[in-house]
């Protein structure tokens, strides 16, 4: 019999058997051999794969996930996509998540409203976890959460949380703000104006604050503040326009201390093409979490780089793992100096 002919036809429901027959190893062979930790030596799995990429065989996980008490599947919780930067988390977790295994449902939260209810769905969607990466998940929602959930984790991810229900998985926001100060007063700028984004009562950034605190003490001056009520850089520049638009160059602050990259591109293009001021030479700006326009020619932005790769292979640790134990973690970045400050 040919190859072709012992390959079945498009549509069959090819099932186990007939790959552990077309391999010539037993069905228990053929199960192990899609399973990512099963003791198979390297020549079964590869006889096995080769039968099924022949016959086009595909393995039912969800039906081996009832079988097992895990699925290896998270739900990523995402709102906010108006910031870049969640992108580039999206990118890195879900390879990260897929090379060691792990596949993802992502559901785009709408609002504060819509973060409950999709909370308890993905938790009726069999998910080992849930990883929430936003700004609307508040003391309430996450509350609902750990009453209804069927899932064994519930993480914040480039965050923190003070809920005793969640695991924080973040970047340091007071030692890294405390570097951006010090970077800053280093540099010699003396009247700084902090752009903060929005406030949320529980998965909250801690920058504003430790920035204010640090100028305060070393200074003794309290720096002027803006808020945006979203991580847009069209907000951020209308914030800006009325901010700073009716003052003259003696009346600037002299450095633009933005909350992240989104907010930072926002001022930085208002304040070239509206304002008409020069950066750094009328006012100086400096963001956080070096997203990739951060580095490039029409920018050249200052920013705080989150180790955004080391946060998510963590992250497949505290998956992987059964301890029952507190698993938040800080992690610590870097400032990246270029000609916006």
């Amino acid at each position: 019999m040919t190859e072709i002919e012992r390959t079945a036809p498009a549509g069959s429901n090819i099932t186990a058997d007939d790959v552990a027959a077309e391999a010539g190893v037993s069905r228990w062979t053929v199960n192990r051999a899609f399973k990512k930790d099963a003791s198979i030596s390297a020549k079964s799995r590869e006889k096995v794969m080769r039968a099924a990429e022949r016959l086009g065989y595909v393995p039912d996980l969800r039906a081996a996930s009832l079988a097992s008490d895990r699925s290896h599947l998270v739900a990523l919780l995402v709102d906010d996509f108006a910031n870049p930067h969640k992108l580039v988390m999206l990118e890195t977790l879900t390879r990260v998540l897929r090379r060691a295994g792990w596949d993802t449902l992502l559901v785009n939260t709408l609002d504060k409203e819509d973060a409950g209810s999709a909370l308890i769905n993905a938790s009726q969607r069999r998910v080992d976890a849930v990883i929430l990466i936003g700004i609307q998940f508040d003391d309430e929602v996450l509350k609902t959460a750990a009453h209804a959930r069927r899932f064994r984790k519930l993480i914040i991810f480039a965050r923190t949380s003070q809920s005793p229900d969640t695991i924080s998985i973040a970047v340091d926001d007071v030692k890294a703000m405390q570097d951006i100060a010090g970077y800053v007063a280093k540099r010699g700028y003396r009247r700084p104006m902090f752009l903060a984004g929005p406030r949320t009562s529980s998965a909250h950034l801690k920058r504003k604050e430790t920035f204010m605190a640090f100028w305060q003490e070393r200074f003794g001056t309290v720096p002027d503040c803006a808020s945006v009520a979203a991580y847009d850089p069209q907000l951020a520049a209308e914030v800006v326009t009325a901010e700073l638009g009716g003052r003259g160059r003696s009346e600037l602050p002299d450095i633009l201390v933005c909350e992240n990259d989104a907010l930072a591109i926002g001022a930085m293009d208002v304040i070239r093409h509206r304002l008409g001021w020069r950066i750094p030479g009328d006012i100086a700006v400096i963001g956080f979490d070096d997203i990739p326009p951060a580095g490039g020619l029409n920018y050249q932005l200052s920013s705080y780089r989150q180790p955004v790769a080391e946060m998510a292979e963590y992250l497949v640790e505290v998956l992987e793992s059964r301890e029952d134990r507190d698993f938040t973690r800080l992690f610590e970045g870097g400032i990246v100096p270029r000609d916006s400050a």
